[in-house]
C-alpha cells in the first residue's frame, strides 16, 4: 500500500516534471553548452569553433557595453525599488483606511500592469517624444508657464534613462500596490484599536504596527522588483524605438545585440548565462536579508 501510494503521488508529479524538464532544464543544458562556441546560428553546429572560456572572459574583461548594459538596468531598478514601491506603499495604505471610492481606486491602479509593455511603451512615446518639435509634456510645461523646462526626453543622454525608469515605474507600481493591500489587510484591526486607546497617534501606529507587520510582504515586492525591472526590455523597445539604444540600453537587449546584430549565437548564449547568475546571486543575498528580517 506504501508502495502504491508513493507511486500514485509520482505519477501526479511526473506532468509538471516533464514540461519543466523539456521547457527549462534542457534548453538551460543547451544554452550553457552553446556559450563555450563561436557560432552563428547558421553553420552546421559540428563547424562551430570551440573557444572554451573565451566568451565568459570577453564579457567580464572585455566588454564595457555589457556593463553598461547592466548599470542601466541597476538604475532603473533602484528608482523602481524607491519610488515605485514607496508610491505603491502609500497608494496600498490610503485604500485600505476608510476613503471614499477605494473599490474604484483599486480597479484603476491595477490596470497599467495588465496593459501591454509595447502599447504601454508606443503610448508614452508618443507623449514624450518630440512630435515636430513639440510633445504632449512639452506642450503642457509651456501651457502653464513654463517653457524654460521643454526637453527632448528621449533622446539626451542626460534625461533617456530616467525617463524610461519613470515609464517602467508607472507601468509596474500596481502590482507592488495589490501586494502590499493584501498584506496590509491582513493586519488584525485590533491592534489599531488597543494602540488608540493607550494614546497612540496615527503616525506612532504607522510606525510601530504597520511597518514592523508588513516587513515580510516589503521584502517579497522588493525582490519581485529586481528580478522583474532587471529583465524589462519590451517596454523599452517599445518607448526608445529601437533594439540597440545605447543609452538605455539593458542586458536583455545587449543579448538580443549578440544574436541579431553580429549574428554571435555562442556569445549571446554566455552573456544569459552570466546575466542568470548574477539574478540567482541578488535572489540568494534577499533571501538571506528577507530570513533575517523576518526573525
Amino acid at each position: 500500500m506504501r508502495f502504491k501510494s508513493t507511486l500514485e503521488n509520482y505519477i501526479f508529479v511526473l506532468p509538471a516534471v516533464l514540461i519543466f524538464s523539456v521547457f527549462y532544464i534542457y534548453p538551460f543544458i543547451q544554452i550553457f553548452h552553446l556559450s563555450f562556441f563561436d557560432w552563428d546560428g547558421i553553420i552546421p553546429f559540428k563547424d562551430a569553433i570551440p573557444l572554451g572560456w573565451g566568451n565568459f572572459k570577453e564579457i567580464l574583461f572585455q566588454d564595457p557595453s555589457w556593463w553598461q548594459a547592466m548599470r542601466n538596468a541597476g538604475y532603473i531598478t533602484l528608482i523602481a525599488l524607491t519610488f515605485q514601491n514607496i508610491l505603491a506603499f502609500l497608494l496600498a495604505w490610503a485604500c485600505d483606511r476608510e476613503i471614499r471610492m477605494k473599490n474604484f481606486y483599486r480597479v484603476i491602479f491595477f490596470i497599467p500592469p495588465v496593459l501591454s509593455e509595447i502599447v504601454v511603451g508606443m503610448s508614452w512615446r508618443f507623449i514624450i517624444n518630440d512630435i515636430d518639435g513639440a510633445n504632449i509634456i512639452n506642450r503642457m510645461l509651456a501651457g502653464i508657464g513654463f517653457p524654460n523646462l521643454m526637453h527632448n526626453w528621449l533622446s539626451d543622454p542626460n534625461t533617456a534613462l530616467t525617463t524610461v525608469a519613470l515609464v517602467h515605474c508607472w507601468k509596474g507600481f500596481g502590482w507592488g500596490f495589490l501586494i502590499f493591500l493584501a498584506g496590509l489587510q491582513t493586519i488584525p484591526r485590533e491592534l489599531y484599536e488597543a494602540a488608540r486607546v493607550d494614546g497612540a497617534s496615527a503616525w506612532d501606529s504607522f510606525r510601530k504596527i504597520t511597518i514592523p507587520l508588513m516587513i515580510p510582504v516589503i521584502v517579497l515586492v522588493a525582490i519581485l522588483t529586481i528580478l522583474g525591472t532587471m529583465q524589462a526590455f519590451a517596454l523599452i523597445i517599445g518607448l526608445v524605438g529601437g533594439e540597440f539604444a545605447g543609452h538605455t540600453s539593458v542586458p536583455v537587449l545587449r543579448i538580443l545585440a549578440s544574436m541579431r546584430g553580429s549574428s554571435r549565437f555562442g556569445y549571446a548564449c554566455a552573456q544569459g548565462i552570466t546575466f542568470g547568475m548574477v539574478l540567482v546571486v541578488i535572489s540568494f543575498i534577499q533571501y538571506r536579508f528577507s530570513k533575517k528580517a523576518k526573525e
